[in-house]
């Protein structure tokens, strides 16, 4: 079972860091590529305990759908959002933030998957499927540093509760 984690340093408060990363809208401009959308669930705003999204994405080439819910949440610190239906035989994303000082923010992501199909899953793994994932993450988290460290913040995070 592939264990991907992820650490990015971003210079800005952790509320607004935490919010950005729990924001729908925010997880659509930051996923172009695949171009993400919500379909159902939450669409919109900021995901709370319990919600769900499901994400319609195009990866690897073929349209998938993901159910996640929201499993922890201990905000500013930390949330957790968990595969209901999806591509996968399991996934788990684990979202923490540490604050390094007022200004600056360490976000950590750990990614637990496991892939469908037994034995021919496993060789996926290892592949392709553990490498293609890692990169989707950092390239997501990049986008979301320069949206946290920009004004573009204030598109998808209420200002009262960012700073």
């Amino acid at each position: 079972m592939p264990i991907i984690r992820t650490t990015t340093t971003i210079q800005a408060p952790i509320q607004r860091v935490f919010d950005l990363a729990r924001s729908i809208d925010a997880h659509v401009a930051t996923t172009t590529k695949s171009g993400e959308k919500a379909v159902a669930g939450r669409k919109t705003g900021l995901i709370e305990y319990a919600e769900s999204v499901t994400w319609e994405a195009k990866h690897l080439g073929r349209t998938q759908r993901l159910k996640v819910q929201i499993t922890e949440f201990d905000r500013p610190n930390q949330f957790v959002d968990e595969m209901v239906t999806g591509a996968f035989r399991s996934l788990r994303h684990v979202h923490r933030f540490k604050p390094l000082t007022p200004d600056q923010t360490e976000m950590t992501d750990e990614l637990v998957f496991k892939a469908p199909m037994g034995p021919l899953g496993t060789i996926a793994e290892k592949l392709f499927l553990t490498g293609y994932m890692q990169r989707f993450l950092e390239e997501r988290n990049q986008e979301l540093k320069q949206i946290a460290e920009s004004q573009r913040w204030k598109e998808f995070v209420p200002e009262t509760s960012a700073n």
